[in-house]
C-alpha cells in the first residue's frame, strides 16, 4: 500500500506539472495539438486526446483462486502463481491504445508474451491479452469511489485472456482532426501526423532550425478526402516581427482541399533582411473547421542578410520570353522566305534560303581581302603557261603577307 501510495503522489505531480505546463504554454498563446510524450494515451469517439501518461506502471491485481493477475497499465500483463510468473504480452504502443465501443471507453492490447505452448496462437505473438477499459465503475459494482480495480478476467485459451479493468480516466483534452498530415515529402508525416504535431515542432527548438541558406521550403499537405473540405486558409506569425521577410505560396496556401492521393503543396519563402543570433520562430497555423486548429513551429538562422531574389528572377523570366519570340519570329521568317524565292524568284537549293546572298558576299569578301590579287595573276601565269612549248623560264607568282606580289622562278621539265 505503500508503494501504491508514492507512486500514486508521484503520478498526481507529473500530472500537475503538465497541467502548468499547458496553462503557461495557453497564456504565451503558443498552444498546438501536440504529440503526447508518451504512447499511453488514446483519442476517444469523440476524436479527443485522452492522455494516460501519467498512469504508466500503476499496477493493478485480481486475486483468483490458484493465480493472481496483475496489469501495469501501459505495461504488460502477468499471472502469478507459485509456480511462478507467466507473462501475457508486452503493451504495444503502435495502435495498442484505441477507443472502444458500446459500454467499454478504451481497449489495450497486450502481445507477444511466453510462447510455451502458445506457439500457435492468435497472429503468432504468443501469449496475449486484451484490456476492456471502463471509464468509471465495475458493473457489477466493485471500486466504487476507489482509484481503480480489475472487474473480472476471462480466457479464452491458455494463450489469450481478456480483462475488464475500471479506472477514473483522465478529462479528454482537445479535439483532433484524424488523418490529417503535414510532412517535407509527399507521403511523409515529419511535422503533423494524424492531427497531432509531433515532438520537434510543437514548440521553437534550435536543434531544428533551417540554416541560411535555404530561402524556401515546401511542405506538403494531405487529409482523409471525405473531410478535406474542412481544411481552411494557413496564416502564420514571425517571432521576432522584424527581420525575417515570410512568404506563403502554393496549393496549400489557398486552402485548396488535400487528399491522401493528391496533397497540397504549401511553399515557405523566407529570406533574411538582417543578421540575428538566435532563430527566427514561425509559428503556422491552419484552421479546421470543428476541430482545433493544427499548429506547429519552424525555425530558420539568419546569419547574414539575404538580397531579395525578385529582381533577377524576373529579369532571367524577360530574357526567356525575348528569346523564344526571337526563335519564333526567325523560324517564320526563314520559312516565309524560302517559300517566296522557290515559288516567285524561282532559285532553288541554297540560295533560296533567306540572307544567303548576302552571307555568300561576306564571305567571299573575306576570303578575297589578302589573295585576290593573288589568284588574278595566277590564272593569267597558268594561260601562259599553257602557251609556252619551248621550256623557257616562266614566273610564279608567290603572295606573302605583306599583300606585295613576288615572282619565284619555276624550269619546265
Amino acid at each position: 500500500m505503500r508503494s501504491e501510495g508514492c507512486h500514486l503522489k508521484a503520478s498526481l505531480l507529473d500530472y500537475l506539472l503538465i497541467l502548468v505546463t499547458a496553462v503557461v504554454l495557453q497564456g504565451l498563446g503558443t498552444v498546438a495539438v501536440a504529440v503526447p510524450r508518451s504512447k499511453c494515451y488514446a483519442l476517444d469517439n469523440s476524436s479527443r486526446i485522452v492522455d494516460f501518461s501519467s498512469w504508466i506502471g500503476l499496477p493493478f491485481e485480481y486475486e483468483d483462486k490458484d493465480s493472481d493477475l496483475v496489469i501495469r497499465f501501459c505495461k504488460d500483463v502477468e499471472r502469478r502463481s507459485q509456480m511462478g510468473y507467466v507473462d501475457f504480452g508486452r503493451f504495444d504502443g503502435f495502435n495498442g491504445f484505441v477507443a472502444g465501443s458500446g459500454h467499454v471507453d478504451f481497449v489495450q492490447g497486450f502481445y507477444n508474451g511466453d510462447l510455451l505452448k502458445c506457439e500457435d496462437s492468435y497472429d503468432k505473438r504468443g501469449r496475449t491479452a486484451q484490456v476492456n477499459i471502463i471509464c468509471g465503475n465495475c458493473s457489477n459494482g466493485q471500486c466504487k469511489g476507489g482509484f481503480g480495480c480489475i472487474c473480472r478476467v476471462t480466457y479464452e485459451s491458455s494463450c489469450r485472456a481478456f480483462v475488464e479493468l475500471a479506472i477514473p480516466c483522465e478529462k479528454p483534452g482537445p479535439r483532433v482532426f484524424e488523418g490529417f498530415t503535414v510532412g517535407f515529402n509527399p507521403r511523409s508525416s515529419e511535422i503533423v501526423y494524424n492531427g497531432m504535431t509531433q515532438i520537434g515542432f510543437e514548440m521553437s527548438h534550435h536543434e531544428f532550425s533551417f540554416r541560411t541558406e535555404q530561402i524556401n521550403v515546401a511542405l506538403y499537405i494531405s487529409a482523409i478526402a471525405s473531410v478535406s473540405t474542412l481544411v481552411r486558409k494557413p496564416s502564420f506569425k514571425v517571432s521576432p516581427e522584424k527581420g525575417l521577410n515570410v512568404k506563403l505560396s502554393g496549393s496549400g496556401a489557398t486552402g485548396s482541399p488535400p487528399t491522401t492521393l493528391s496533397p497540397t503543396v504549401l511553399i515557405v519563402d523566407w529570406r533574411c533582411e538582417k543578421a540575428h543570433s538566435m532563430p527566427f520562430e514561425v509559428n503556422i497555423t491552419i484552421p479546421i473547421e470543428g476541430y482545433e486548429p493544427v499548429q506547429f513551429f519552424l525555425t530558420k538562422m539568419c546569419e547574414y542578410r539575404q538580397d531579395q531574389g525578385g529582381d533577377s528572377a524576373r529579369g532571367w523570366a524577360t530574357f526567356g520570353v525575348i528569346s523564344c519570340i526571337f526563335i519564333v519570329a526567325s523560324a517564320l521568317f526563314c520559312c516565309g522566305g524560302f517559300i517566296y524565292k522557290t515559288r516567285v524568284e524561282r532559285v532553288h537549293g541554297i540560295d533560296a534560303l533567306p540572307g544567303m546572298t548576302i552571307l555568300s558576299a561576306c564571305l567571299e569578301t573575306v576570303s578575297n581581302y589578302n589573295f585576290g590579287i593573288c589568284g588574278l595573276n595566277v590564272q593569267i601565269l597558268v594561260k601562259l603557261l599553257r602557251c609556252e612549248t619551248d621550256g623557257t623560264v616562266l614566273e610564279w607568282p608567290i603572295c606573302p603577307k605583306d599583300d606585295i606580289i613576288r615572282f619565284k622562278r619555276y624550269r619546265l621539265v
